[in-house]
């Protein structure tokens, strides 16, 4: 084997690896768009018929601590993900930086032919 072709293989890995870690990546953030969206939809309350005011704001208020139960237990989760999605975005970024700089060297051992 000579330098040209394994470069090329190197490079042929690490877009690979790129693409796995880009993969990882948009499914981190898929999860986290979705917590998010959760959280937002208990923002939103609940609709009540025609009922006597007293009703409806018992119904509110149970509802308002469900929610902020709710939001507690999302926020962490949404914490653990964002946790997550940062060290995604670091591993694609470094496999992409190992890319481009194969992809350097590629192109020298191209020239010095």
């Amino acid at each position: 084997m000579n330098r040209r072709s394994d470069l090329a293989r190197l490079q042929k890995l690490s877009q690979l690896i790129l693409d796995q870690r880009l993969a990882k990546l948009r499914e981190t953030a898929d999860l986290r768009d979705r917590t998010r969206m959760q959280i937002m939809s208990l923002d939103q309350s609940a609709k009540t018929a025609d009922l006597p005011t007293v009703t409806v704001n018992q119904v509110a208020l149970r509802y308002e601590l469900w929610a902020d139960a709710q939001r507690t237990e999302l926020n962490a989760i949404l914490a653990r993900q964002t946790v997550d999605w940062l060290d995604a975005r670091d591993r694609a970024l470094a496999a992409f930086g190992r890319l481009e700089a194969l992809r350097g060297l590629n192109r020298n051992a191209e020239g010095e032919s």
